[in-house]
């Protein structure tokens, strides 16, 4: 998975950009000619504004949201770990692991009391268990865990105010 582009003026955004984002958050396959119409511009100039957020690193990604119930993944669980402190520069090693995990939704880096934190969809308990026993505790560069269980999780994406 290659690294987000940073972006350097986050104020550089017009209105017609944060109509084309908000849109687009909301429905990612919204097609080009109803964006256009909701944003007020001809289509040829709502396709380069859009390859535009692209390239500038506005927009990372055009995804389908999918109910993880519907593929029997009912279960989710946050794991914090913590790194050994022997361990740091294995950091960005243990974090591209982790990433590229099945059902590792997120992977947050933290500064605080937890070096990560684990965003995982499973089958059930045992499937939770089963991944933090064989790719957590038995890797070396772990010092702990501690794992808690999602009863409800609500997620709308970051606004553009």
């Amino acid at each position: 998975m290659a690294e987000l582009k940073r972006i350097q003026t986050p104020t550089d955004l017009d209105d017609v950009d944060r109509i084309l984002v908000a849109q687009l958050q909301a429905d990612a396959r919204m097609t080009n000619s109803r964006l256009a119409q909701v944003a007020g511009i001809a289509e040829s100039t709502c396709v380069v504004r859009v390859r535009g957020l692209v390239s500038r690193g506005v927009i990372t990604r055009f995804t389908a949201e999918v109910n993880p119930k519907a593929l029997g993944l009912g279960l989710q669980a946050l794991i914090s770990v913590n790194i050994r402190s022997g361990a740091r520069t294995q950091i960005p090693s243990f974090r591209d692991e982790i990433r590229a995990m099945p059902r590792v939704v997120q992977v947050f880096f933290l500064g605080g009391a937890e070096d990560f934190i684990i965003h995982l969809l499973a089958e059930d308990s045992d499937d939770v268990r089963d991944f933090v026993v064989e790719n957590l505790s038995a890797n070396p560069a772990v010092a702990s865990t501690r794992t808690s269980m999602v009863f409800e999780h609500h997620y709308i994406g970051p606004g553009v105010g």
